[in-house]
């Protein structure tokens, strides 16, 4: 072929380039051409799996980048002449330029960044060796010459270009799009080459596959921008001309340029970069002088530690150890398990909690030996096979949870164990999602949004659902997409841009070390000072470089809290891996179905599988995490299993061989580990065999499945299994391959899962404080676990000025709020408070307290913020009088100071703090409702404190709805449900015909939920639906988000509903002084909630004008009166 596309945008120029790559590269081929190159905008994201693709179509690869030059040196955040970069194309032509692109495209991240990460000719001059420049589209430095008129100055580019590429690694670049600038820059660029020598090279700029492809990325620029398609202003390509044009469209468009098309092919011939895929590259650890070699040291280490895991050792692990030792020997990962047993035991050594373990590293002697984690392989019959296969070569993958708060405080150990510069966090990239899709288009087109709505609702609610498979599957989707034209098109443009990147972030785990600085090996990005790597963990891997997932774990938090409220109140160190594993106290509450907060458990299914489990130790959690998943639920496993477990049915082994493996979970192939076991047993397989057979049943790839079948079939011969039986088996054993579990990790989380139910069992106040602390950003989990610790019978105090900490803490036997939970009120304010407090003792009023603290850290807002959540309650003064005089407090609390600064006086002068006090608080200012102290909380927390805007119908709304919280709703679409709560917030839509409805937020005692009126439900009950109003609503559940949402059918106001007091006099009681107390409550309370009294066994409803308001004080007083059992609300 005579040319090759050099300028090509492919889906990682994001939501610019349309072109996938595997489409790209198709397209290529059928062209007939035999290269193509990657160009995106200023990023290599896509370079590896380009390669990859490439390679795997016969397909030669060019890898480059279109980059940002900054117009003066980069380090300049200012634009020059209007300018703030122009472009370059820059190719690697040799695996030396490769490294060189890398080296240019992270130095532009990292120092270069102004709009768009950018890099300076100071940087070419330094790593131009090995590439081949192209000078870009129309927006390059020497075309923009050229386009103002600078001719002059153009040629002195191309001069400069020249000296630092030299003649044989600059070309012009000539692009015809029918644009009129491209007609004169050509011309001109025509001439220079001429001028100078040096070669022409035709490009199109392309940013999708196929000339049909224009609406879509038109489509996509609107999505990139949040422009629709008919904005005036918006951002556009001119003409439809983008595409990947075939060779012979290109000879057509520069017939008129000789050498334009043939540079190009001669040009891609010489770019030759390589990938090495599968070399481990292993950073260097250094070991004491005194062992010779890794394997060594680590078999040292392993042996010194044996008497510590194992008291009385017995050959047994010997031998285990000697296997691992002799299979990591083998594959050379001795350096690998080092590097990891270097940073656990720094964590375990710096107050950093670390988990039991994750994943099939469970299944290592050698891990548990070195604490990498705290699992023992042979008691819980674990397999290392699982972990590290010595019959296939694949990475070593040791997941770790670190507390969350101090997993950076391990990634700063490993930078500066091995060089800031060799680690880094991992890229991830977000695609769009069908039902995303179907929005973005539906916005763009400026289609309602109630339409867009009714579209998305019909696309199955199902993980990695695709449009292709969602047409096929719902039927009433494919009728309105075969019967409406819009729909259909929405759906087509959809189905363009579905799957394609959308946005870059930070892997949550994924850290590459690196053996070599990363800026040679990997183009990286800065994250608030931490270096990333443009390529996603697959491609990281895939280039050998150690990938190591950290995962922050806020269940370890919680642990590492709770363990240290323990030591604070009780004077106890509690030793989590050290707790028994059979505890009645423990065991009783997960039995009882008590698993709110507790690791894994807390779900309402979860919640329901325990109870049927009856777990009597952390041994039986183990099945538990492994049976709660959609495949073992949706099967019939999970019956099986409790049917056996509680003896209800016989059961039964299929060969007397499989008793000793599937025993434990009562004839069920629960585990991954239990389909090695078995084909080990009856086909004489290996283990490491036995893993291959299970990936390849996971995979179902049949030639593959169906070669492996035979082997396993004559081993099972040779056992003396009837044929039928081993196909039978295999073929079961090919269906659990679907739902089967890693026991390794189950036993793993159950540990994990036990150790906080053991904590929440024995030291429930420390542990809610700690699951409280927790969540402290996460304002709509705070309820539900402050109604959890009321029902635990936990009582929650206020924020304190006096008393409060940054975080939850525990006060005689109670929780008391953090001030870190508060809105406005940051962490420089919270030290200032608590240090002054620390040192001039507690605050006496409002005035003493801006007198002291920093007002500049802690500020009008903050104050405001404390008052109105109750902070300050506790120095007796009441919130709106505290309000009122907040700004007289500030201004002479800082006029006080001044005074102080100058010389002046002491604080208060001759003023006693009382005096003071009354001056700044006037007492003619009404006190604050309820409602209004209510409302405050939540404005300044997110949430309410000293009670909840629902208690007074807490008792009417269990009465009244389908479900007790909003929290358990049922994530079943179009259920129908009746809930109750109040109206956080309310939003106006009208629709395409001029009818309003209505989006609005309901909220109860655990959470809430987004519910929807359309215009008939809406105008029905319009008086009905102000912010703060309590409402009943009934309608069916919509599961078309990731949260379940609710369609109003019908909405009473709860004053609506009149529940009744039901009375039941004590028997013994005084009838006479009984109904004198009955009447002065009565009337004490007056409302209009009927009173029906117990009288000779029939109920007597009483007069209108002993009716009461049916609050929480006249419940609770009523009960006090007569008796819990006495009062029944209905």
């Amino acid at each position: 072929m005579a040319f090759a596309h050099l300028h090509v945008h492919t889906e990682y120029s994001l939501l610019d380039g349309a072109s996938r790559i595997k489409e790209l590269v198709r397209r290529t081929k059928e062209l007939g051409m035999d290269s193509v190159a990657i160009t995106d905008h200023g990023v290599m994201y896509g370079a590896v799996r380009f390669y990859k693709e490439a390679k795997a179509q016969g397909i030669h690869p060019i890898i480059g980048c279109e980059v940002y030059l900054a117009p003066g040196m980069r380090q300049e955040r200012a634009e020059v002449d209007g300018t703030r970069y122009y472009h370059l194309i820059l190719l690697a032509e040799n695996d030396h330029g490769y490294r060189n692109l890398v080296q240019l495209i992270s130095l532009a991240n990292i120092e270069g960044y102004y709009y768009k990460p950018r890099i300076d000719k100071e940087l070419l001059r330094q790593y131009h060796e090995g590439i081949i420049a192209l000078s870009a589209c129309v927006a390059g430095e020497i075309p923009q010459s050229i386009l103002r008129g600078n001719v002059q100055c153009a040629d002195e580019l191309v001069r400069e270009y020249v000296e630092i590429f030299g003649r044989e690694h600059f070309f012009l670049e000539i692009q015809d799009h029918g644009l009129p600038e491209e007609k004169t820059v050509n011309r001109a660029l025509r001439d220079l080459a001429e001028k100078h020598g040096i070669g022409l090279a035709a490009t199109n700029d392309v940013h999708y596959v196929y000339a049909d492809d224009s609406e879509f990325h038109d489509i996509l620029l609107c999505v990139q921008t949040g422009r629709t398609i008919n904005d005036p202003d918006r951002m556009r390509f001119s003409g439809s001309d983008y595409y990947l044009k075939s060779e012979q469209e290109m000879a057509a468009l520069f017939a008129d340029y000789p050498g334009a098309i043939e540079n190009t092919a001669k040009i891609a011939a010489r770019c030759q970069v390589d990938f090495t895929f599968g070399e481990l590259q292993l950073p260097f650890y250094p070991i004491p002088a005194s062992f010779e070699s890794d394997d060594a040291y680590l078999r040292a280490l392993c042996e010194e530690r044996i008497p510590m895991r194992y008291p009385n050792a017995a050959n047994e692990i010997r031998e285990r150890l000697s296997y691992e030792l002799g299979v990591i020997h083998n594959m050379g990962y001795a350096s690998y398990f080092l590097i990891v047993w270097d940073f656990i035991n720094y964590a375990r050594g710096h107050g950093v909690e670390v988990g039991p373990g994750r994943g099939s590293a469970a299944g290592s002697i050698v891990a548990y030996l070195l604490g990498i984690t705290n699992i023992d392989p042979l008691q819980y019959a674990l397999l290392f096979e699982r972990f590290l296969n010595p019959e296939r070569v694949s990475m070593p993958d040791i997941d770790i949870d670190f507390d969350d708060i101090n997993r950076g405080r391990v990634i700063s150990y490993v930078k500066e164990r091995y060089g800031e510069d060799h680690v880094a966090q991992i890229a991830t990239f977000g695609t769009m999602g069908a039902k995303g899709a179907i929005r973005d288009v539906g916005r763009v087109l400026e289609m309602p949004f109630s339409e867009v709505s009714a579209i998305t609702k019909l696309v199955p609610t199902e993980l990695n659902i695709t449009l292709e498979r969602a047409l096929k599957e719902s039927a009433d989707l494919r009728r309105v997409y075969d019967e409406d034209e819009n729909v259909r098109r929405v759906i087509d443009l959809a189905r363009k841009i579905e799957g394609l990147p959308r946005n870059t972030s930070i892997h949550a785990a994924g850290v590459v070390i690196a053996k070599m600085p990363l800026t040679s090996q990997v183009p990286v990005w800065v994250s608030e000072g931490t270096l990333v790597t443009e390529f996603d963990k697959d491609d990281v891997e895939a280039l050998g470089l150690l990938k190591m997932d950290f995962l922050g774990l806020r269940t370890l938090t919680i642990i590492a809290d709770t363990v240290n409220h323990v030591r604070e109140v009780h004077g106890i160190a509690v030793d989590v891996d050290s707790i028994p594993l059979v505890d009645g106290k423990t065991s009783q509450m997960l039995c009882d179905g008590d698993t709110g907060a507790v690791f894994q458990m807390e779900s309402a299914g979860m919640t329901n599988l325990v109870k049927e489990l009856q777990p009597k130790g952390f041994v039986d959690l183990i099945p538990t995490v492994a049976l709660y998943r959609p495949g073992p639920l949706g099967s019939g496993m999970v019956t099986d299993f409790i049917d056996g477990l509680h003896g209800k049915k016989d059961v039964v082994y299929m060969h007397p061989l499989l008793e000793p493996i599937l025993k434990e979970t009562f004839g069920v192939v629960l585990y991954q580990e239990q389909v090695m076991q078995i084909v080990q047993v009856l086909a004489g397989f290996s283990l490491g065999q036995a893993d291959l057979l299970r990936r390849a049943m996971g995979k179902k790839k049949h030639d593959l499945l169906m070669a492996q079948k035979e082997i396993f079939l004559q081993g099972c011969a040779k056992n003396g299994l009837e044929a039928s039986l081993a196909n039978h088996i295999f073929d079961l054993l090919t269906h659990f391959a679907d739902y089967g579990f890693n026991k390794s990790h189950s036993a793993a989380y159950g540990l994990l899962a036990w150790q906080t139910a053991y904590l929440k069992a024995h030291y429930p106040v420390e542990f809610m404080a700690g699951v409280l602390t927790s969540i402290m950003d996460k304002t709509d989990k705070i309820p539900v676990y402050i109604q959890l610790c009321r029902r635990m019978g936990i009582k929650i105090l206020p924020p304190d000025i006096n008393s409060s900490a940054a975080t939850f803490g525990i006060e005689s036997g109670a929780i008391r709020f953090g001030l870190a939970a508060v809105r406005n009120v940051g962490e420089n304010a919270i030290v200032s408070m608590e240090r002054v407090r620390s040192e001039g003792g507690k605050f006496r009023s409002l005035v003493d307290f801006c007198a002291r603290v920093d007002l500049r850290t802690v500020n009008k807002r903050a104050i405001e913020s404390l008052i109105k959540c109750g902070a300050f309650d506790s120095i007796g003064t009441e919130r709106n009088q505290l309000l009122a005089a907040l700004d007289a407090a500030i201004q002479d609390a800082a006029r006080r100071q001044r005074d102080i600064l100058s010389g002046q006086g002491g604080l208060f002068g001759e003023e006693t703090m009382e005096e003071v006090q009354q001056i700044r608080v006037s007492e003619d200012i009404p006190p604050s409702t309820v409602r209004e102290r209510l409302s405050w909380e939540k404005e300044a927390t997110g949430f309410y404190i000293t009670g909840h805007p629902l208690d007074d119908f807490s008792e009417t709304l269990s009465s009244l709805l389908s479900i007790g919280e909003i929290t358990h709703i049922v994530r079943k679409e179009r259920q129908l449900v009746r809930i109750g709560g109040i109206l956080t917030s309310t939003k106006r839509f009208t629709t395409k015909k001029g009818d309003t409805m209505l989006f609005a937020e309901l909220e109860d005692f655990s959470g809430k939920i987004e519910v929807t009126l359309f215009p008939r439900v809406f105008y029905a009950h319009v008086s009905d639906l102000e912010p703060d109003s309590i409402i009943v609503v009934q309608g069916r559940v919509d599961m078309t988000g990731e949260e379940p949402k609710l369609l109003a059918d019908e909405i009473w106001r709860m004053s609506e509903y009149r529940a009744s007091f039901y009375l039941i006099p004590p028997a013994d009681a005084d009838r006479r002084t009984l109904w004198t107390a009955m009447q002065e409550l009565f009337a004490a309370h007056r409302g209009e909630h009927p009173v029906f009294v117990q009288s000779e066994g029939r109920w007597r409803k009483l007069e209108q004008h002993y009716w009461i308001d049916g609050s929480a004080a006249v419940r609770q007083e009523l009960r006090a009166l007569m008796g819990e059992s006495a009062v029944k609300v209905r």
